[in-house]
């Protein structure tokens, strides 16, 4: 094993040219073992099965409900005008009780606020209808 000391003409304001790599390479393994240890946690998650798109063409059955909400946040019992929440969930807890149950469904405009369409879907809650579905136009194609 050998020692440096020093130069023997007592020079001691030499500059060392060598750069130390040591302090890079084990901060870099260590960072490389952290990656490896926590990528396949990341990639791993809750086994859930996500639904695919798929484009149906739905029958309109004359007992369907469809509730329309404007851009101003007007509801609309197919063309009779709603006045409040409260009317809502009493027309529909009356067709609620019907043996089969009537599916609702909702148009909302592209320009309407979230809470009208939710007004209507909180009303559904509490009427007891338990099929509500969404009316949309399909995509453009090749576009």
């Amino acid at each position: 094993m050998a020692m440096n000391v020093g130069t023997a003409d007592g020079d001691e304001d030499e500059v060392v040219s060598a750069i130390n790599t040591t302090p890079l390479v084990d901060v870099m393994l260590v960072l490389l073992i952290i990656f490896l240890i926590t990528i396949p946690v990341v990639t791993t998650s809750v086994p859930v099965t996500l639904p695919k798109e798929k484009v149906e063409v739905r029958e309109t059955k004359p007992e369907n409900i469809t509730l329309s909400v404007d851009a101003g946040g007007r509801i609309y019992w197919n063309d009779l005008r709603i006045a409040n929440t409260a009317a809502l969930i009493e027309r529909l807890k009356k067709v609620a009780v019907l043996n089969p149950q009537p599916e609702v469904q909702i148009r909302g405009d592209g320009g309407a606020a979230y809470d009208a369409v939710g007004r209507i879907i909180y009303a559904c809650q509490r009427a007891g209808i338990a099929k509500v579905g969404f009316i949309t136009e399909p995509p453009v194609r090749g576009g």
